[in-house]
This record gives structure tokens, sequence and C-alpha cells, in this order.
């Protein structure tokens, strides 16, 4: 599907609209409940799902939709779906209600299990970041559109990684010790929700290794974005693409990468 400056125009629309609506909320006292899996939930999520699911019904009529906040939909009906929009209304739940400002609304596209578009906007501090296959990666940032590219780091120099802010593990300091056996300094950069990807993909970090779990929802957005901008996302354990409207919805383990060759073992 070749999406149209309009569609384009639509889409950003859609997600700082959106974002509005997470503002709002964000400027008060947030009260919060759990999920099923207990997970946080915020009026924002669903404020921002409402805006976001009618501008794709509205505009894109004939593409379903599959949201964190109404994912119940079975395989059995997903499983010939050729597109589908994949949205977290309110990536880092946590990041909200700790009032850090690192939360993004995330919109992806994909076509075939794969990618295709994806916009990350961070609301509180009004940054957009978009890529589209092909086409390449953008940000938005006071205004101002200019595009952006990964970019690797210099053998043997500072390897940088991009690392959760809610989730540390062992095995991410083990990971961390790891490349230190590569490169003379490895720099660990903690950020928010998927934020991660737009720092891969404007050159700020190389790479950004997930060890633990997240959903199809958290990464197609900036899957998207970081692929327009030249990077890879891989299985760790297979060293394959990741993919998407998968039978199951749980992402494996993975690395994002800003090239070849800059991880032992890994890509």
């Amino acid at each position: 599907m070749n999406l149209s400056e309009n569609d384009i125009d639509r889409l950003i629309t859609a997600a700082t609209e959106a974002g509005d609506k997470i503002m709002e909320i964000y400027s008060g006292p947030i009260e919060v409940s759990e999920k099923e899996d207990l997970s946080p939930l915020t009026a924002a999520d669903m404020a921002s799902h409402h805006v976001i699911v009618e501008a794709l019904h509205t505009h894109f009529p004939d593409i379903p939709v599959i949201s964190e906040e109404h994912k119940n939909l079975d395989y059995s009906i997903r499983k010939d779906w050729k597109r589908v929009w994949l949205v977290d209304p309110l990536d880092g739940t946590k990041e909200f209600i700790k009032k850090n400002g690192e939360f993004t609304v995330n919109i992806a596209l994909v076509e075939e299990g794969r990618p295709v578009f994806g916009i990350v906007y961070l609301p509180a501090k009004e940054w957009l970041y978009y890529g589209i296959a092909g086409k390449g990666a953008f940000r938005i940032r006071n205004e101002k559109e200019e595009a952006i590219r990964v970019k690797v780091p210099e053998k043997g120099g500072v390897l940088k990684l991009a690392g959760s802010r809610s989730h540390r593990s062992p095995d991410m300091a083990a990971f961390v010790e790891k490349e230190k056996l590569r490169y003379r300094e490895v720099e660990l950069i903690a950020a928010g929700s998927s934020l991660k990807f737009c720092l891969l993909a404007e050159g700020t970090v190389h790479a950004y290794p997930r060890l633990g779990p997240t959903m199809e929802w958290d990464t197609a957005a900036g899957h998207a974005l970081l692929r327009a901008a030249g990077g890879r996302v891989l299985n760790l354990e297979k060293g394959t693409e990741l993919n998407y409207n998968k039978e199951n919805l749980l992402n494996p383990s993975f690395i994002a990468l800003s090239g070849q060759g800059i991880l032992d073992g890994i890509d």
C-alpha cells in the first residue's frame, strides 16, 4: 500500500490529537487501575485509543486494527489479513504514571507480517518520528522536519546501547559485560517506551537489546521507523527479522541494530 502525503498527514494528526488527550490527563492527578495481566491502565490509554481507532476506521476503513486496548481477536480471524494497523495508544504507561515524559503514541502499518510504516510520537516533548519503507525516516521537532539515519559505531570505539528505564535485568548486565570485550567502552543509555527505537533511528545509540517480553504493538511502529532509517530488528535466538500478526502476539527477545557486524555472534 502506497500511503499518500494526505494519508501521512492524517496519521500524524491522529497521533498528535491522541497525544493532546494524553496530556490533558497527564496535567492532573492520575488514577491507575490494573488489566487482567496486572499491567497498569489509565484513562489516558483509553482516550488515546479511541482517537486513533476512530481516525483509522474513518480514513482506512478496509484495514483492520489491533490495539493494545482492543486485542482479543482470534487468530482464525486475523490469519488471512494482508494488512493490519498495530497500535499502542500509550506506550510506557509506567513512565506516564511517573510523569517523566518518556511515553509515546505508536501507530504502525503491517503488510504480510512486515512493518512498512510507523509513527512514534512523544506528546510531552512534542517530538514526532515516522518512517516509510523505501522512502526513509524523518523527525519533526519545533515544526521542522528532517531526515534521520542510523549510525554504526567505530570499530574498537564506544558502543552506545539503549536500555529500558523500567525493566532492568541481570541478563542485560551480562550482555553489556560481553560487549566490553569488543569495544573500548560500552555506554548504556536508559530511555522509556519506544523512544529507544527513535534514539537508534536518529543515530544517538547503536543498538537496543530487549531480553524480556514485549508485545507486537510495543515494537511495530519503532521497527518500521528503524527499518526506514537503515536498521534492523532481529529475533535474538534465530537471527531473523521480527514479524507481526503472529498467532501469538508476544515478541521473542530481540536486538535492534544500526548495522551489520556491530555485535559479536548476533548479526
